[in-house]
């Protein structure tokens, strides 16, 4: 059951990107960004009123579990390391095309692993190693069709920002298994949907803040907003993505190893639209490249089986 809301999970975050560069098409960052975390958390506030003020969603998967300040300052740690992954993810993807973003935010897996190795400890088996070489070489050569559109990874700052959000959005990976982990096994033992709801309140608030201390101000001198529906869509896809992840990792059997390397197919989804709406260049050389980071991806499952 987890592997399928893995895989569902996978195909609705594809989208979600998809939707996410048409909304920043000529388009502030700022406030299509803040625009988003308002919508997700329109979304979910039914479920934390309904959770806390009546016993309608009590036994259901939609419940929104109550809890203090020992609670919420974790997911208030888990709300700045998204959104601070979102804000450089937002810019990078702007200005870069959308087959170069998918197959960097694919290798978020190898980051995770990676940061399981200096952070908890763990060994790579030689599975794994051939993954994480093979995503090395992917990137490299990812590189080189890179500079086919004028695009420098030495010297980019996009491309440094993309890099920045995918190491982040691995940490982000690591710490939910902190959150979701039970007490007796080291974890925080979270609620999923505590967690989802308040962490897209809490990052609706930072950027409401963002919003009228940086934006504003100088709304005027910098790229103008305009309203697109693809914002919207940016929001619903990302709160049944991240909903389906979450319940994903709450059931007993759930590997946050396999199903990060499932979300990351997410990028065969992206590189479609990539190639079909947006229409963007040098696709089989790209697609060789992506083809490498997920080959990588099925050896880090088996090293991780």
């Amino acid at each position: 059951m987890w592997l399928i809301l893995a895989f569902m999970s996978a195909a609705l975050l594809g989208c979600y990107d998809s939707f996410k560069k048409q909304a920043l098409k000529e388009n502030a960052v700022i406030p299509v960004l803040f625009l988003n975390t308002l919508f997700s958390s329109l979304i979910f506030l039914p479920f934390i009123i309904l959770s806390d003020a009546s016993d309608v969603l009590d036994g259901t998967i939609f419940h929104v579990t109550s809890g203090g300040w020992e609670v919420h300052k974790y997911i208030v740690l888990k709300a700045v390391i998204v959104l601070s992954s979102w804000v450089l993810g937002y810019f990078g993807m702007k200005h870069l095309p959308l087959t170069i973003v998918g197959p960097i935010n694919a290798t978020r897996p190898v980051m995770v692993l990676v940061g399981a190795l200096l952070v908890f400890g763990e060994r790579l088996n030689v599975w794994q190693w051939i993954g994480v070489l093979l995503a090395l070489v992917s990137f490299l050569l990812l590189s080189r069709s890179g500079k086919k559109e004028g695009i420098d990874f030495k010297h980019d700052h996009w491309i440094y920002m993309i890099v920045g959000a995918a190491a982040l959005g691995a940490v982000s990976g690591l710490y939910d298994k902190y959150l979701m982990a039970p007490v007796g096994e080291g974890g925080v033992g979270l609620d999923r949907m505590l967690v989802q709801s308040w962490y897209n309140i809490y990052q609706c608030a930072m950027m409401l803040c963002m919003l009228m201390l940086l934006w504003w101000p100088k709304h005027k001198e910098t790229t103008p907003f305009h309203w697109a529906w693809s914002i919207l869509g940016v929001s619903l896809f990302l709160s049944m993505a991240d909903f389906l992840y979450f319940y994903s990792l709450s059931l007993p059997s759930a590997m946050i190893s396999i199903v990060s390397m499932i979300r990351r197919g997410s990028v065969i989804v992206s590189f479609l639209f990539g190639a079909m709406f947006f229409h963007e260049k040098n696709l089989r050389a790209k697609a060789f490249d992506l083809a490498l980071v997920l080959l990588g991806m099925v050896f880090l499952y088996i090293g991780s089986r």
